[in-house]
């Protein structure tokens, strides 16, 4: 099948873009964009150059090495070309390489091939060649374009963990990677702007700046660190396997990481990849972003051969990437729990930090104008731990001029009635001007009743849907007044159904004064804040006959919330409804934290997920033992409790130097 012109075009637009990002990320040591982003449009390519081969030129990014030599550098050759492997994002694509590994031998000419992987994790720093003659270090060179590199010597050898003589006198030819600690690179950043100059964008184009530098001074006062991986030439004999060639690094006294493993399959080397996802390589102190596969036996190795741009028989297996580049689709609204609406965007589906995503959020009006997002950008989507995926950057250079601008309207269909849709006073955000449509009921009524509130077992949104269709429910309180012989009546429900969900509902008459505010969709107030206004006034009625003033100053609430709980008490229909509650419930107290407790007077942080227990779960054990759970990671907290796919969250601990625990030393203290 032959392309068409407009994947013609948008092929044409990546190679251009690719080259672009490129040619900034390694020789300008710059990132406009992220390198996931980068590795996103990259894998796009790759896909429609293999379902349209005719689309492959010799130029393009998928068939050549990236870098060239900078001016003011000394250029050398490469003894041994050097190479630049493909990527894989999955588990599939994985397998996929290893399909292709096997079929390379068997043409090779052997019948059952039985390759082995070595599983090593990618540093992600800047590729470095180093040759030593009888044992003592005369040259190190960066990659280049793989056939030409920079002459970087007096700079490497500034490295402190890089020896200037090997432990026996050999010629040998070795690869590597020069990186700079995460702790280094947040020193340096603090450093960059006491001098008032520009913070460097990742730990990587900070090494790679660092040894690039003229002047090698530079290079010796930053934290510049190496691992070696690779053997081109030895004057001894080359070792069979590619764990023996790590070993055979070590053994001559240059430095090799250790976290890798020899796969006896590939569904081994799967499995490391995987056990390295979110906590765990966050805790190292410098940056991965994947783990490299290599078929392990050299004779395999030879047999297969190269590429004109790599090796066939290894491949970069990447991390899930927590930014990624798709293309908006169309742009609708969405309304809330509290009323406001939400412009929403609808993407070409992607996978984004392990999940599928086809819709991101545009927050308001403002955001979608100040990125300037038309329906058919193409842009970059982020996803980091538990934040909903958003937009962060439109890529213009991809426009074809059939984008779309999107206006706000000023009528909705979600908002019921005449849809009439207003802007609300002096924010961004808009709303429907009369509240109460359908939608928007039924996100609040399946919130109250949910797990972070009132938990009613059996009570899901296709429950409370059913209940709203068939004019049973209409608000909080007409849960309670359900009948049996009402619920028996409706589609799907039996005796015992019927029976099990009204016991439910009544299981919950009885309850704490927190989970009940977390439920009402009051402005700004999640479970936390809900937490520490049952703490702060005890009893609903102290609450309800508050005055503002006494809503001003609660630790741990900022302005905007307290004025949000304040006027929403100070409505006349809401004061309303919590008064027909309280005719059916039986409101506790808030169970107060203990004074003293393992984390007594520790403010703790919880981000990402865990196997062991749920958030809620964290948190109420944290305050069992006299700790506080804030929202936000400050130089006051205590430690932060990480879980999978952690986010923003665990950056903001490392760069001010917070602890991180996992589950399982936040259960040892427990016991402790």
């Amino acid at each position: 099948m032959e392309a068409s012109r407009e994947i013609k075009d948008r092929a044409q637009k990546l190679r251009i873009a690719i080259t672009a990002y490129r040619a900034e990320y390694h020789e300008k040591d710059e990132s406009s964009i992220s390198p996931e982003a980068l590795d996103s449009l990259k894998h796009e390519l790759a896909e429609l150059e293999r379902m349209y081969p005719e689309l492959i030129v010799a130029d393009s990014p998928t068939q050549v090495v990236a870098g060239r030599v900078l001016p003011g550098l000394k250029k050398v050759a490469h003894a041994v070309p050097q190479w630049s492997l493909d990527d894989a994002f999955s588990e599939g694509e994985a397998r996929a390489f290893d399909e292709r590994v096997k079929r390379g031998l068997v043409r090779a000419g052997y019948e059952n091939p039985a390759p082995t992987y070595s599983a090593e994790l990618k540093i992600d720093g800047l590729h470095i060649v180093l040759t030593y003659e009888k044992g003592a270090l005369v040259l190190a060179a960066t990659r280049g374009d793989g056939v030409i590199g920079e002459d970087v010597t007096d700079a490497v050898r500034t490295i402190k963990n890089i020896p200037h003589t090997l432990t026996r006198p050999i010629d040998v030819v070795v690869e590597g990677e020069v990186y700079m600690t995460r702790s280094g690179f947040a020193a340096l950043n603090i450093e960059q702007e006491k001098a008032g100059k520009q913070a460097f964008a990742n730990p990587r184009n900070a090494a790679a700046g660092s040894l690039r530098q003229i002047d090698v001074r530079a290079a010796a006062a930053r934290p510049l660190a190496a691992f070696l991986y690779d053997l081109d030439l030895t004057s001894e004999k080359m070792p069979e396997t590619q764990t023996e060639v790590l070993s055979y690094i070590r053994e001559l006294g240059l430095p090799s990481n250790v976290e890798g493993i020899h796969a006896k399959t590939l569904q081994e080397a799967v499995s490391f990849w995987e056990s390295w996802h979110g906590v765990r390589r966050e805790n190292e102190d410098y940056q991965i972003d994947g783990v490299v596969l290599k078929v392990n036996e050299a004779e395999y190795r030879t047999a297969l051969g190269y590429t004109g741009k790599g090796p066939r028989f290894a491949i970069a297996l990447k991390f899930p990437a927590e930014q990624v580049t798709t293309r908006v689709t169309d742009i609708s609204l969405q309304v809330g729990r509290t009323g406001v609406l939400t412009p929403v965007a609808h993407l070409e589906p992607v996978s984004v930090a392990g999940s599928t995503v086809a819709r991101a959020t545009l927050h308001n009006e403002d955001f979608i104008s100040e990125k300037d997002i038309r329906i058919g950008d193409t842009v970059i989507l982020q996803k980091a731990g538990d934040i909903i995926p958003e937009i962060i950057q439109v890529l213009p250079e991809f426009r074809t001029g059939k984008e779309k601008k999107w206006i706000f309207p000023k009528r909705s269909p979600l908002c019921g009635g005449d849809g009439e849709i207003e802007r609300v006073a002096g924010t961004a955000a808009r709303k429907c001007k009369v509240a109460g449509s359908f939608d928007q009921q039924f996100r609040k009524l399946t919130h109250f009743a949910g797990k972070s509130a009132l938990d009613i077992d059996g009570l899901g949104a296709k429950t409370v849907k059913l209940l709203m269709e068939h004019e049973l429910v209409s608000d909080y309180d007409d849960f309670f007044e359900l009948t049996y012989d009402e619920v028996r009546e409706l589609p799907g429900f039996k005796e015992l159904s019927a029976r099990n969900l009204i016991d439910a509902i009544q299981e919950r008459t009885r309850i704490p004064l927190d989970r009940l505010l977390a439920g009402l969709s009051i402005p700004h107030v999640g479970v936390e804040t809900a937490y520490l206004l049952a703490a702060n006034f005890g009893t609903l009625a102290r609450m309800l006959n508050a005055k503002p003033e006494e809503f001003s100053d609660i630790h741990g609430i900022g302005d905007i919330g307290m004025r949000a709980v304040s006027e929403w008490f100070g409505d006349i229909e809401n004061r309303a409804l919590v008064e027909r509650l309280q005719q059916h419930l039986s409101i506790a107290e808030v169970s107060k934290a203990p004074s003293k407790g393992v984390f007594s007077g520790v403010s703790v942080v919880i981000t990402g997920t865990f196997e062991e227990f749920s958030r809620e779960e964290a948190s109420a054990l944290v305050k069992k033992q006299g700790g506080t759970v804030s929202s936000a990671v400050s130089r006051k907290t205590g430690f932060v409790l990480a879980g999978e796919k952690p986010g923003s969250k665990l950056v903001a601990a490392q760069d001010l130097g917070v602890p991180v625990i996992d589950a399982k030393e936040f259960l040892r203290r427990l016991k402790a």
